[in-house]
């Protein structure tokens, strides 16, 4: 996947997320000076990963617990060298991770609802120093809560109602719910 690709997801966010330039302005920098692939892992000081925002029909949302963490996250992980698009990625991803097929699931849109800024700590084991992950998250309908965690990394998960949310992602997440309950009532009407 090109810089460029991935500019043009990031441009279209910062688009509809203006308030968010700050955050996202090194990625930014990093796409125009084109020092190496956002999407590769080993890109320091900063890349871009995938996340799934799997949401069912009642909107509640897939968090995962991996191997080693005390914390809930959003299935998400790395860019492989053989997706296509961020998008790919978290479709591929949430499949390998959850067992949730990607022939089932339901895209919002082809750009993602957040990009968070995640710094990650300085791993001496993997010499690897501290560094940002820019996480893509994309929302994504899923049919069911049917999902099994199915990776080395992820070892148990939970539905947690959209409501329970907290952070920028969950104030998006909630004024989308209510978008489509709108859409919805207007449909009936």
């Amino acid at each position: 996947m090109s810089n460029n690709a991935v500019a043009g997801v990031v441009l279209h966010y910062l688009e509809d997320n203006p308030g968010e330039i700050e955050t996202l302005s090194p990625l930014v920098l990093a796409l125009i000076e084109g020092a190496g692939p956002v999407t590769d892992a080993a890109t320091m000081p900063a890349h871009v990963t995938w996340g799934a925002v799997a949401v069912t029909a009642d909107w509640r949302v897939l968090h995962v617990r991996h191997r080693g963490s005390a914390g809930w996250l959003l299935p998400g992980g790395h860019v492989d060298a053989a997706d296509r698009s961020l998008l790919g990625a978290a479709l591929r991803g949430l499949a390998e991770r959850t067992g949730i097929a990607a022939n089932s699931v339901i895209p919002d849109t082809v750009y993602p609802i957040d990009i968070d800024a995640q710094v990650v700590s300085a791993d001496p084991v993997r010499e690897e120093p501290s560094h940002v992950h820019y996480d893509a998250r994309f929302v994504l309908y899923v049919p069911d809560e049917t999902a099994q965690p199915c990776s080395a990394e992820t070892v148990d998960h939970r539905w947690i109602p959209v409501r329970d949310l907290s952070g920028t992602l969950g104030d998006k997440l909630r004024a989308r719910c209510a978008r489509d309950a709108r859409t919805e009532r207007a449909h009936l009407a």
